[in-house]
């Protein structure tokens, strides 16, 4: 036998062996600021003295930033770059990234630098601890205005209320470190809307926070505004809690006995001192208070309907336009491309 096979097959192994951490970075029209990006991270990653990647999530940029990460990848061996056919959203952008991270731990991180990639090394150090999670929680929020400081605060403590066995922990987003078993068992939730800061907490596993300081945002603007901040908030609530629905039977039950305390005053009143019901103004009240009732349970059902439907119709959660892999990863298969296309078409 060639002795030269065994060579090139044993290279082969070990140009594909895995890196012992993977860094996922979804990003979305941010030309302005990936390279500073980019050259703090390397900075950072190069510190650590371990292998590792970098894995960045196109979805969907209408500016530059494909081409910045092109050139990125270019030059450096531990780039790799995952281009989805369409804007498929943050939250779906983030899911294929760790789907494509190959790390013994994952980081998950903004590309905005509001989130310091020098916070890498302390969420390094927790998980050689032991700790499968090693969530960033944010001790100032410097850059944001006090009424999105105040909502914020606001619906963690909702969701501390109603959110059942899941805990969201307070100032805390998508920055973090998972363990690769933690990661496997996140990634086998496929479901359709994905709340990730939900997701994160459902899965369990030993936790420990490390504090920040979170920066303002080195350039360009968020593409998240208020209304986009309320549907997230809405997609949290109805992914982890059935309790609006079980407000809105607290509610017909509770006009149903107003209603019936209501007539009884009536009778009463009537049969004792002959007075007439005021008509049209309490008629009105009476008319809007049900209806304004029913069109707000009508809403929280409708909700809930929707997620059914999306999760019936079973679609893929994202389509892959390109992927990049970084040095001695494969690329996706031409057989996987292919299935790809079946599910969208079937």
């Amino acid at each position: 036998s060639n002795p030269l096979t065994g060579v090139e097959s044993r290279g082969r192994r070990l140009a594909q062996r895995r890196p012992v951490l993977s860094v996922v970075v979804p990003l979305f029209n941010e030309e302005e600021v990936l390279e500073r990006f980019h050259a703090r991270l390397t900075s950072v990653m190069d510190s650590l003295g371990l292998s590792w990647e970098v894995v960045y999530v196109n979805d969907g940029s209408r500016d530059r930033s494909l081409d910045v990460l092109h050139a990125l990848h270019a030059e450096q061996a531990e780039v790799a770059v995952v281009s989805l056919s369409r804007n498929f959203g943050k939250e779906v952008a983030m899911t294929a990234g760790l789907d494509h991270a190959r790390g013994d731990a994952v980081v998950v991180i903004d590309v905005d630098l509001q989130d310091p990639p020098e916070v890498i090394p302390e969420l390094v150090a927790a998980w050689r601890e032991g700790f499968d999670v090693v969530y960033a929680q944010r001790r100032v929020r410097e850059g944001e205005t006090w009424l999105k400081r105040t909502t914020a605060a606001g619906f963690y403590r909702v969701m501390e209320r109603i959110g059942g066995p899941v805990r969201l922990p307070p100032n805390v987003g998508d920055f973090r470190l998972m363990s690769r078993r933690s990661l496997d068992a996140l990634l086998a939730l496929r479901e359709r809307h994905r709340f990730m800061k939900g997701l994160f907490a459902w899965v369990g596993f030993p936790s420990k926070a490390v504090p920040y300081d979170r920066a303002p945002r080195a350039a360009g603007t968020t593409k998240w505004n208020y209304w986009r901040l309320w549907n997230l908030s809405i997609e949290g609530i109805t992914s982890f809690t059935t309790v609006p629905l079980r407000v809105a039977t607290y509610l017909g039950l509770a006009t149903a006995a107003f209603a019936v305390l209501y007539g009884v005053q009536v009778v009463v009143k009537t049969a004792l001192y002959g007075n007439p019901v005021a008509g049209y103004p309490s008629l009105m009240v009476v008319v809007l208070f049900l209806g304004g009732g029913q069109l707000v349970t009508l809403g929280i059902i409708g909700e809930y309907l929707g997620r059914v439907f999306n999760e019936a119709k079973g679609r893929p959660l994202y389509i892959v336009g390109r992927h990049l892999p970084a040095a001695g990863a494969e690329s996706d298969s031409e057989e996987q491309v292919a299935d790809a296309r079946c599910l969208v078409n079937a």
